[in-house]
């Protein structure tokens, strides 16, 4: 019995050992995180409009009945990384027509109305997700993150993380691609 305690700290250290190499795989990206809502409808929801903010709340119904998909970003005034994502969204929708709805997850009402008149609003929907409810219903991890949604309300595709640099643009732009957002001579 004394070998096997002995024995313990050393197996303990071999399997943190492992999920320190695993997590250090180049090979595993950690954006690949699994969602449930993959091929499922989108949650059900209803966000109040963000007040100062002259455009319509959010809700599961201006996700059905569209022409082709759209994309739903959950971001926060607090995030820096959706600060930094935030000329990427308003490019894809100036310049490739892309309907851009937004969850404000978490924040002040006061805080988001100013990022958004300082950086520009580029959503044609955001609700007020103050209580992060709605978050939780998508499923999110944290912000920001990005959904391309079917015109049935079906959500296609996730991507967690800020969508910046050239390998993170390619491959949203490859996902909004094959879901029929973009035409395949997009560049």
């Amino acid at each position: 019995m004394t070998r096997f305690l002995a024995l313990v700290p050393l197996l303990l250290a071999v399997v943190i050992g492992g999920f320190f190499l695993w997590g250090l795989n180049p090979e595993r990206d950690p954006n690949e995180i699994p969602s449930v809502l993959i091929s499922q409808a989108a949650p059900d929801f209803s966000l109040e409009p963000i007040p100062g903010v002259a455009v319509p709340g959010f809700a599961r119904e201006d996700l059905l009945n569209n022409d082709k998909p759209v994309v739903v970003n959950v971001f926060a005034s607090w995030c820096v990384p959706c600060r930094a994502e935030h000329s990427v969204l308003t490019n894809l929708v100036e310049r490739e027509g892309i309907r851009l709805f937004g969850i404000n997850y978490k924040d002040k009402a006061e805080d988001a109305a100013r990022w958004l008149a300082e950086l520009g609003n580029p959503y044609e929907r955001i609700g007020a997700d103050t209580n992060g409810r709605t978050g939780i219903e998508w499923g999110i991890s944290g912000v920001p993150e990005t959904f391309i949604v079917g015109g049935d309300g079906t959500v296609l595709y996730r991507y967690v993380g800020p969508v910046v640099g050239d390998v993170a643009i390619a491959k949203f732009r490859a996902a909004l691609t094959q879901a029929g957002v973009l035409g395949t001579g997009a560049s």
